[in-house]
């Protein structure tokens, strides 16, 4: 789980690069827009920054297909790996773009939850609190605390709100490859679980909804609540380092 400096220096690039990407579709992301042309941004800018899509042909545990795009695009009830289709986004859509990075074989990973248009008071603060809970598990990840303190963090700041925590998705290794050891749970006892390292790189990523923790799986691998519920999903890639953390995609 321990990366080189070389390594390192290429998921630091990858992560500049996947920021940067981010960051337009972020922007990009408003009413009006399709799914197809956010794919199509993605995949446009990466490639001129002289990186790859991580995801495009990615197939992950459990998928039936390898993945069709650059980025995920999952809509309202839709929390994670959602395909981007011809859907033109419309106010009061959540909108979560989840992007990987390969950039000579250091890899990045993050994701973002955009709200469309005018988007439902309760809408705004489930995607409030799961950016908060993002922040907090990132200030918990330091050297010599554990996974089960960045879990404690994230499940802390959305319990305390009254949202829920999807069951059996998780945050994971990163650098090498876009699934590493180890699994990083969204909950979690302090001091339990595997002791962080100077060196590891993970992808913290806290995933929510407001009535329910259970998800069903679509006929095209993504996953949507199981109650229609809205959801949100930010991530980022982290490097911990002698002193604390350091935010790759940042």
């Amino acid at each position: 789980m321990i990366k080189t400096e070389k390594q390192i220096e290429k998921i630091e690039k990858s992560g500049k690069i996947l920021s940067a990407v981010l960051k337009s579709l972020k922007n990009a992301a408003k009413e009006g827009i399709d799914l197809i042309s956010l794919d199509n941004m993605a995949h446009k800018q990466i490639k001129e920054l002289g990186a790859k899509p991580a995801f495009l042909g990615y197939r992950p545990y459990g998928a039936k297909v390898p993945f069709p795009a650059s980025i995920c695009a999952s809509v309202n009830e839709v929390v994670v790996h959602g395909v981007p289709k011809k859907y033109f986004l419309k106010s009061g859509d959540v909108l979560k773009i989840d992007i990987g990075v390969d950039w000579q074989g250091g890899i990045t990973d993050a994701a973002v939850t955009v709200p469309i248009g005018k988007v439902t008071a309760k809408n705004l603060d489930l995607i409030s609190t799961t950016k908060r809970a993002l922040v907090e598990a990132i200030r918990a990840a330091k050297p010599g605390k554990t996974l089960g303190d960045i879990g404690f963090a994230i499940e802390r700041t959305i319990s305390n709100k009254g949202f829920h925590i999807i069951e059996g998705l998780t945050g994971h290794g990163v650098g090498i490859e876009i699934h590493e050891e180890p699994v990083i749970y969204n909950f979690g006892k302090p001091g339990a679980g595997i002791k962080l390292r100077p060196g590891m790189v993970l992808a913290i990523e806290p995933m929510t909804s407001i009535s329910t923790g259970r998800i069903v799986q679509l006929p095209d691998d993504s996953f949507a609540t199981a109650d229609n519920s809205p959801s949100a999903h930010f991530e980022h890639t982290i490097l911990i380092t002698e002193k604390g953390s350091r935010v790759v995609t940042e």
